[in-house]
């Protein structure tokens, strides 16, 4: 197998080269064995320069990194190239341009040839972290490598599985080895409330995606890096998921992983230099370069996508503008290349517990549907990933037990704006008479919390009806609000609909009950939800169709998460099926309990 593989990139390689004479001036060969000889120097050259390379420019910092990964190639090709008898180059420009035209032509090479084929991508991580694994020394104590497929619903993923488009997954479900269960991520249904708990246990530190705090005037959004620090110091006592020895990839919070890497919480801490893993994957024409190749071609087909959902007049759709072209390739492609090789890195470093969040199906059901034909094609691109990463732990120094588990769902619909012309902050901005001076409004998918910045604490109903008598009566009988919650000086906490009301206190309802078809769930989430620290004065949930399963979000997302209606709520976790039963877990603070205690049963006493 590796001689096969040898000799296609030998191959491959002289291919990438001979295209390159033909069509760029300046490099030249006599015939073509000598065009196989230099792609054979070339590559033998880099295999044995690269991983000293990779040490040298890291301790040299980033600029190093990226001049290296821009020019390390070119030099070597040049030198090649100038050394070599038979082939001749003019420059070094021409050498520059030579180089990344072959390293381009070898990538879109590589993945005609090697598409659908088991073991490749193994076989090259288990090579490059081969003097990793060699110094750690093997132990019969289980791992735990915890993948996180963020928005995955339930239902979709039983769907999937079913129709056979997650064949790694199936394979262990079938087997027996997994079993796949359902939890409820509550109010707010966002990947930072359900991994403040998940890897803190700390939920209730995070009433939604963004949110305003009137004690510091400050718009708190999780997906920036201050800010997600800010919430990871509230939610942190030292007992994260992650605290023994853990490592956090690609999260929004650490887990308190003494090993942090590409996670928002702890990117401002971080050091100023490149990680050596950055390095290897940077200088590595398996690494980037072949990521950009893909990422190309990750754009076209976006840009094919689109423009078929719109000859084909598919409802709901959005506009997919150009920044999130680029945001789907980096996502789906550049990414996660990046998260399989610091997972590979991990899991031959043998550390005890790994958590992973790969945000690609999130970021495209976002903005194509959460069950369109290109968020599903980036759900079986996660189950490749998952066959890799099995392949690469059967080589770990110790054994690891996989679970695979999601954030929260998706639900879909046309946004607030398609259907009614205007945002819900021009709504309640109109409603209250303010040019949006005095009043924020932070809209979290289909869930918005309203602020009156100029009165500190909590406004209530009486003083909400007092100074702005509009508002409440406006948004209630809109089409395209469900419901709002708001908290009484003499009632507390109530919930208004069109047709009716309900008191949270002793549940009893006035009218039709506003939180009907919202799950049975809803009650306890909004009575959660209003002892929150930062929950909005108003909290304002979009309608929900049961008939056609859609809610309206109030940010422009098609697939959207964060309020209640439909399968946002409904997450899935799936877990070894020799580990106890879940049981109903209410909350992600439930599976970071249910988590912990399996970790803790595959410790040794002692």
């Amino acid at each position: 197998m590796r001689v096969t593989a040898l000799v296609a990139t030998v191959v491959l390689g002289a291919a990438a080269l001979g295209l390159t004479i033909v069509v760029l001036p300046g490099v030249s060969a006599d015939n073509a064995w000598a065009v196989v000889g230099v792609a054979t120097l070339i590559g033998l050259a880099g295999a044995l320069l690269r991983p000293a390379l990779v040490r040298l420019l890291s301790a040299a910092g980033w600029a190093a990194v990226v001049c290296g990964w821009l020019l390390a190639q070119a030099l070597l090709v040049y030198v090649v190239l100038d050394l070599a008898p038979g082939v001749h180059v003019d420059g070094l420009g021409a050498a520059f341009g030579a180089a990344w035209l072959g390293a381009g032509l070898m990538s879109a090479g590589l993945w005609v040839v090697t598409a659908g084929q088991d073991g490749v991508v193994t076989q090259r991580l288990l090579r490059i972290n081969r003097r990793i694994r060699a110094s750690v020394p093997a132990t019969d104590v289980p791992g735990v490598l915890i993948v996180q497929i963020d928005g995955l619903s339930a239902p979709l993923a039983r769907w999937a599985v079913e129709a056979g488009n997650l064949p790694a997954l199936g394979r262990r479900l079938a087997a027996g080895t997994h079993t796949m269960t359902e939890w409820y991520a509550q109010l707010p249904a966002t990947t930072p409330a359900s991994q403040a708990g998940i890897l803190h246990g700390a939920s209730d530190q995070v009433p939604a995606f963004r949110w305003y705090e009137k004690d510091t005037a400050r718009l708190v959004v999780t997906n920036h890096p201050r800010d997600a620090a800010l919430v990871e110091a509230r939610c942190s006592d030292g007992q994260g998921l992650l605290a023994g020895g853990g490592v956090s990839v690609s999260n929004v919070f650490s887990g308190d992983a003494p090993t942090s890497l590409l996670t928002m919480s702890t990117a401002r801490r971080a050091s100023d230099g490149p990680r050596t893993y950055v390095s290897t994957y940077l200088l590595d024409p398996f690494g980037l370069t072949r990521s950009l190749v893909l990422t190309g071609g990750e754009i076209l087909k976006e840009l094919y996508q689109a423009r078929r959902q719109r000859l084909r007049r598919v409802r709901p759709r959005m506009h997919r503008a150009w920044s999130y072209v680029l945001l789907r390739g980096a996502t789906n492609v550049a990414l996660r290349h990046l998260n399989l090789a610091v997972l590979a890195e991990q899991l031959m470093r043998g550390k005890p517990v790994i958590y992973c969040d790969f945000v690609d199906y999130d970021e495209i059901a976002h903005h194509a549907g959460p069950a369109r034909p290109e968020s599903l094609a980036a759900l079986e691109g996660i189950d490749a990933t998952l066959a890799v990463l099995e392949e690469v732990a059967a080589a770990a120094p110790r054994p690891y037990h996989l679970v695979v588990l999601s954030d929260h769902g998706q639900s879909q619909g046309a946004t607030f704006a398609q259907r009614h012309g205007e945002t819900v902050e021009a709504l309640v901005t109109g409603l209250a008479g303010t040019r949006e001076e005095g009043v924020v409004v932070a809209a979290s998918g289909n869930l918005a919390l309203i602020y009156f910045t100029e009165r500190p604490g909590r406004v209530t109903l009486e003083q909400i009806e007092e100074g702005w008598p509009d508002l409440l009566p406006g948004l209630i009988t809109h089409p395209g609000v469900g419901w709002v919650l708001v908290r009484s000086e003499r009632e507390g906490p109530i919930v208004l609909g069109p047709d009716g009301r309900r008191w949270l206190d002793d549940d009893h309802v006035e009218g039709t009950d506003p939180l009907h078809g919202f799950g049975p769930h809803a009650a306890d989430d909004l009575r959660r939800h209003d002892r929150l620290a930062h929950t909005g004065d108003l909290v304002v949930n979009s309608v929900w169709d049961p008939a056609t399963q859609e809610v309206a979000a109030f940010e422009d997302l098609i697939g959207c998460h964060g309020g209640l209606g439909g399968a946002q709520s409904r997450a899935v976790l799936i877990h070894p099926s020799g580990w106890d039963p879940p049981g109903d877990l209410v909350g992600a603070d439930e599976v970071y309990r249910y988590l912990l205690g399996s970790l803790k049963k595959l410790t040794p006493p002692g």
